[in-house]
């Protein structure tokens, strides 16, 4: 079904959720963190690579205590790992570590959707499908990175809805190295606009109000990651809870 051509959904109005404002860098360290973070994901900067402080310093042309805010942040997000007295080098991405990770996203997503369901309506729907109607721009633009950073919105504005703003984190790590692992694995150009769409099927459950339904259209869309075959698990449906 056609994003455009959504019903209204099935419920209450929509239950406005806040997050903890978290802790940030300055605004030049959280540039060069953003740059470095893409650069990371697309795989320009290859896994294990060494990173100097002074080499980003002069890249961004920025102070070492700048560049040093930004690797500490990557490294919150797993991208980078800080040794001490031996450097610091990009995160490897492996199958294994993706694979566990995927497994951990789908219970802490899945197990999310009662929670969710329960301030579901117009408020968070119309977020969700206004994320969508970027994505499908990012797509038809072929900037795989930015529909990325789009689909990692989706679900963390999704899984926001369940108001556990302490595992809000571990997901948004989790999301953070499945798509890297997706972007550095795919063998052929990805149907981008496909990518987008798929977010749909997750809305159209959520409107029928059956959170079985909306575990089930969650759940698969975890599961199925092309660059694993046609799903990871022997069942996409969660177990029931």
């Amino acid at each position: 079904m056609a994003i455009e051509n959504f019903g209204k959904p099935q419920g209450g109005p929509a239950s406005g959720s806040s997050t903890a404002t978290a802790r940030r860098p300055g605004r030049r360290s959280l540039t060069v963190y953003g740059d470095l973070q893409r650069d990371i994901m697309l795989g320009d900067i290859p896994p294990l690579t060494a990173i100097l402080e002074l080499d980003i310093a002069e890249r961004f042309g920025c102070s070492q205590s700048t560049a040093r805010e930004a690797l500490i942040a990557l490294d919150h997000d797993g991208l980078v790992d800080r040794l001490p007295h031996r450097g610091t080098f990009v995160a490897d991405s492996r199958a294994e570590d993706a694979r566990e990770l995927i497994m951990i996203r789908r219970e802490i997503e899945c197990r999310g959707v009662p929670r969710i369901m329960q301030r579901y309506g117009s408020l968070l729907r119309n977020s969700l499908v206004e994320i969508i109607m970027s994505m499908l721009r990012a797509a038809r633009a072929e900037d795989a990175y930015l529909l990325s950073q789009l689909d990692r919105e989706f679900h963390l504005k999704l899984y926001e809805a369940a108001n556990l703003p302490s595992v809000q984190p571990i997901l948004r790590r989790c999301l953070i190295h499945n798509h890297r692992f997706k972007i550095l694995n795919s063998k052929d150009a990805r149907d981008l606009v496909e990518t987008a769409e798929r977010h749909e099927a997750i809305i159209e459950a959520l409107d029928t109000g059956d959170v079985a339904a909306a575990r089930a259209a969650l759940s698969h869309h975890i599961t199925t990651i092309v660059e694993f075959g046609p799903s990871i698990l022997p069942e996409d449906a969660p177990e029931g809870r």
